[in-house]
């Protein structure tokens, strides 16, 4: 490592140590002042989001110190065209707030698999893609986010990288498992106004560094490192130089590293799979309070989604024109000499800036900054993954247990989580050939297209059944994990010393893999859904498009597990009302963790009702229904605006 700038002014620690007790605060108010005792509290946050914290909650859990690491590194090697993977999301939260979410919040459902199990009924799906969101999660987003946060840590502080970790994960796990979502969302709303403004500083110190844009147009294709041979080995130019399209979004089909067939079709899919269907976003949106804020909400987050390209993607290319020999660097000796790994330095592109060019006190609003937004996406993770088990593994384990077990349950799983994470970053640090952006995206484009498939087609076709939809996952499963174990087995290879692996399995761009993967998961799905039994209309009413205004009674597929349950509370209320009062000490351990219950008083069936339909209404009001679809349509103009001026 090179000698590290020590953040050791009394200006820098003071800011961290206040933004921390301001996130702190925050925390514990929201914890004081929404109702987390019941499951819908804490996961939902009691459905009474406004739409200014819903949509800076969905950038800001989408937006994690991964972006800023590996966004940034991946522009400072190929040039603008990440930025596209951000406008992509322009389009898709559209489709979010319009199409998806109405059909959620209409079927009453808390998490995504639990509106698969009332679509399909049967709990193979249900379990499979619980699994598999686990996964992917451990896999790309907590293991990708903690060690970039980490990369921040070793580079401002000179800490090593595991006692960084641990005291990062303290902090953040003290307010997930005590305060639930009402508490993520309210930080998450803070760290997102912090890091927009923090980035728009380091933007301006950035271009007025570099001179302005049209210089940085100009110094960015000059940026050449000045070593580019080792031993007698003199290294191909095509790894050093910056790219010829590097300012276009659009790339050649064939040999474009993002090319254009592929930046708008495959990339949709993934972003279909992330934006509309993941836990993690979709839970932001079902806390809201009715339809029109969900989809203000959608529309701001939309607007957020702009400035990446300018606040990370245009910062990550100026690194490369300041510090082109560190960043930029080719030589593996070299490399390892700058950042620690011989495959390439461009994931230190940001940091290196923020360390760098920021003058004193703000260097440390940026630094914590950079920790709130990896503590801010992994809170939502954390969240959104306990509530994935409690939901949907734990209640298969143990067919009936009460409240208080499953908010346990959701805690205790949360320390599991933090365990096999911090084990987990070892292999992203050696695995991060060259570019952590690029580690991500592909692992989720071989496993994310599939479930993309699969809840398109169950809420715009009506006829696709149980059997269809679990075969059509497990063909597509396996396609995936095949190319997803070649390429680990072979490595993905660098510039320097490519891998390996044959053309047929590793040569197909992964967006266009995406693409086809989807195709094939689709067609069998459609296949075999129309050789089996169609599901009859009764239990589809408004589950499916084609279905959304009926108002006639659903049957649950899964009523005579439903009917169970609200049995079972029965008994437990008639059991519950003999405990007795507890002690002073209890009370304030239970407050602290969110388990005292007040008693809510028992409901009446017709109350349950009334309260249902409320919590399932998607009525809007017609003025703020027209204003927030004229601005949905602004926002797609501003989005084509977008891809052609930059194309």
């Amino acid at each position: 490592m090179e000698s590290t700038i020590k953040i050791n002014n009394a200006a820098d620690i003071s800011v961290i140590v206040i933004y921390f007790l301001v996130v702190l605060a925050v925390g514990l108010w929201a914890m004081y002042s929404t109702n987390r005792g019941t499951v819908g509290g804490f996961f939902l946050a009691g459905r009474s989001m406004v739409w200014w914290p819903i949509g800076a909650s969905l950038f800001a859990s989408n937006i994690g110190s991964g972006h800023f690491v590996g966004i940034a590194g991946t522009a400072a090697a190929g040039g603008i065209a990440i930025g596209g993977y951000e406008w992509n999301a322009l389009i898709l939260v559209v489709v979010l707030g319009w199409l998806f979410v109405p059909i959620y919040v209409k079927a009453g459902v808390v998490t995504m698999p639990e509106y698969l199990r009332k679509r399909f009924g049967g709990k193979r799906i249900q379990v499979y893609l619980s699994v598999l969101s686990l996964l992917l999660y451990i896999f790309t987003k907590i293991s990708a986010d903690i060690f970039s946060g980490a990369v921040f840590i070793q580079l401002a502080i000179g800490l090593n990288l595991y006692v960084a970790i641990i005291i990062l994960l303290a902090i953040t796990a003290l307010y997930t498992i005590t305060g639930g979502l009402a508490a993520v969302i309210y930080t998450d709303t803070l760290q997102t106004f912090i890091m927009v403004v923090g980035s728009f500083i380091l933007m301006g110190f950035a271009f007025s560094e570099v001179g302005g844009y049209d210089v940085f147009m100009q110094k960015y294709m000059e940026a050449i490192p000045s070593n580019i041979s080792y031993g007698n080995t003199t290294i191909n130019p095509k790894c050093y130089t910056p790219r010829q399209d590097s300012f276009h979004i659009f790339r050649d089909a064939v040999t474009g590293d993002l090319p254009w067939p592929g930046l708008i079709f495959g990339l949709s899919i993934i972003a279909l799979w992330y934006w509309c269907t993941d836990q993690v976003i979709v839970q932001r949106c079902l806390s809201g309070k009715n339809m029109s804020h969900v989809k203000a909400g959608c529309v701001l987050c939309g607007y957020l989604k702009l400035l990446p390209m300018f606040i990370i993607v245009m910062p990550g290319m100026i690194s490369r024109i300041l510090y082109t020999d560190v960043v930029a660097c080719v030589v593996p000796e070299v490399c390892q000499q700058y950042c620690g790994t011989s495959v390439g330095c461009t994931n230190i592109a940001y940091p290196k800036m923020v360390v760098e060019l920021m003058p004193d006190g703000l260097r440390g609003l940026m630094l914590s900054v950079m920790l709130a937004s990896l503590m801010s996406s992994l809170t939502s993770i954390f969240n959104s993954a306990s509530t994935l088990f409690t939901m949907d593994i734990y209640t298969k384990i143990r067919s009936r247990p009460s409240e208080k077990e499953l908010m346990l349950a959701g805690r205790a799983f949360m320390l599991v989580l933090i365990g096999i994470s911090i084990a987990w970053v070892p292999v992203v640090q050696s695995a991060q050939n060259g570019q952590l952006f690029d580690y991500i995206q592909s692992i989720t484009s071989y496993l994310g297209p599939p479930i993309a498939a699969l809840f398109l087609l169950a809420i715009f076709c009506k006829r696709v059944n149980e059997q269809g939809a679990f075969w059509g996952l497990m063909v597509g499963l396996l396609t995936g994990l095949s190319r997803m174990i070649a390429e680990f087995a072979y490595g993905t290879g660098n510039c320097v010393t490519p891998s390996n692996c044959p053309f047929i399995i590793c040569g197909i761009h992964y967006l266009y893999f995406a693409m086809i993967l989807f195709g094939v998961s689709a067609i069998v799905i459609l296949a075999v859904s129309f050789m089996t039994k169609p599901i009859p209309d009764v239990h589809l009413y408004r589950l499916c498009w084609s279905l959304r205004n009926s108002t006639e009674e659903r049957i649950d597929l899964d009523a005579d597990e439903e009917q169970d349950r609200a049995d079972e509370k029965d008994e437990e209320s008639v059991n519950e009302e003999s405990e007795e009062e507890p002690g002073c000490f209890k009370k304030a351990y239970n407050w602290f963790c969110g388990l005292d219950q007040q008693k809510a008083p028992k409901l009446s069936k017709e109350e349950e009702e009334a309260l249902k339909k409320k919590l399932t209404d998607t009525s809007e009001v017609p003025l703020w229904r027209n204003v927030v679809n004229i601005n949905g349509i602004i926002l797609l103009t501003v989005a084509v605006f977008c891809h052609a001026f930059f194309a």
